[in-house]
């Protein structure tokens, strides 16, 4: 199908399960922030399992063919699998620059990195018995984790920090895929958030974290929660380096930052999931708003070749907004499927004589 749509990631939690405003009021946490939810410790697995259902429900409802968990059992992107890993000392973290420029808690790196369990198959599992749909599953890649450590181990090397986090990545990446996920995507903001560092050493641990996965995965690059930092850049400072990734796919912004989709051609090969709905913005945009982004990128990427999604995940909006959004995303969509589906059949039909 073409211009099928899914979610970046995640999905607004419930007010009676987290304290969306304490949530709101910082940047996401990179270490343990148990003090969010709302739900004493005996009973709030329960009630996470409940709100994914809800999370769940939504999508399909919306119409959305790619369904994820919404991450609704996260207290951010990151924080749930990075903490999770040997090497970490959890009771006395650690503090790194966030990408705007502040000092955040991090985990502490003081030993070897490593994964001694499955972190999300169990999530991944409970996506895949509640929807017949497709599903993607998300992970935290190795170069973000790297940057949003202090690294006291590995003679304070990041790059061989990034590379043992890539490791760990991979051993989860495999287990997502025997757990019955059909996409699994590595969420690396930080490659456009530290450029530098990224183009030293950033593909090369993303590569690691994909060797020898023969599944569809995905990339996503981002500039960070629109309710978190307000400034886009024009463009992005890295992004056709990920032509030489091994993923399948690359996960973009396009709608807050109007972004010149020209650069798209140095993507040639990927699938592109294509980011339309506009984050910083709490109106819903009318279906033909977001079929008018759609169409920005098609002179750049065949349309078999362009999934349709929110610009990032959707955590900070309010549930109600989040579904309006999702709703005219899919519609939106259905414009420009029909419109290909048109041109399309016109083409087949040949000239007329």
């Amino acid at each position: 199908m073409l211009f099928p749509t899914t979610l970046v990631g995640s999905y607004p939690q419930p007010e009676w399960l987290i304290d969306r405003a304490r949530l709101a009021g910082r940047f996401p946490p990179r270490v343990r922030a148990r003090e969010l939810w709302r739900i004493p410790e005996p009973y709030l697995a329960e009630a996470q399992d409940d709100a994914t259902v809800l999370a769940i429900r939504a999508q399909e409802e919306a119409g959305l063919d790619i369904i994820t968990d919404g991450e609704i059992r996260r207290e951010s992107y990151s924080n749930r699998f990075a903490t999770a890993l040997d090497g970490i000392d959890l009771d006395n973290p650690g503090t790194a620059l966030d990408r705007s420029g502040h000092p955040n808690p991090v985990p502490r790196v003081v030993g070897p990195i490593r994964r001694r369990h499955a972190i999300g198959v169990g999530d991944a599992q409970f996506l895949r018995r509640h929807t017949r749909r497709l599903i993607k599953a998300t992970v935290p890649g190795p170069f973000t984790m790297a940057q949003q450590a202090q690294i006291d181990y590995y003679g304070g090397s990041r790059e061989r920090a990034a590379m043992d986090y890539a490791v760990a990545v991979n051993a989860e990446v495999r287990d997502l895929f025997s757990a019955g996920a059909d996409i699994v995507q590595l969420d690396e903001p930080y490659l456009q958030a530290r450029p530098e560092e990224a183009r030293a050493f950033g593909l090369a641990a993303l590569n690691r974290a994909l060797e020898g996965i023969t599944h569809t995965t995905a990339v996503h690059i981002c500039f960070g929660y629109a309710a978190i930092i307000h400034v886009r850049p024009p463009g992005y400072s890295f992004l056709a380096e990920l032509g030489g990734c091994s993923c399948r796919q690359v996960s973009i912004e396009t709608a807050q930052s109007n972004l010149d989709c020209s650069v798209l051609r140095g993507l040639s090969g990927k699938k592109i999931i294509l980011g339309v709905i506009d984050l910083a913005n709490l109106e819903v945009e009318s279906p033909q708003l977001v079929a008018s982004r759609i169409r920005r990128a098609l002179p750049y990427v065949d349309p078999a070749d362009v999934i349709v999604a929110p610009d990032c995940g959707m955590k900070y909006l309010p549930r109600e907004v989040a579904l309006g959004k999702l709703q005219a995303m899919v519609a939106g969509a259905q414009i420009v499927r029909a419109e290909a589906e048109r041109e399309r059949a016109h083409n087949a039909a040949g000239p007329k004589l």
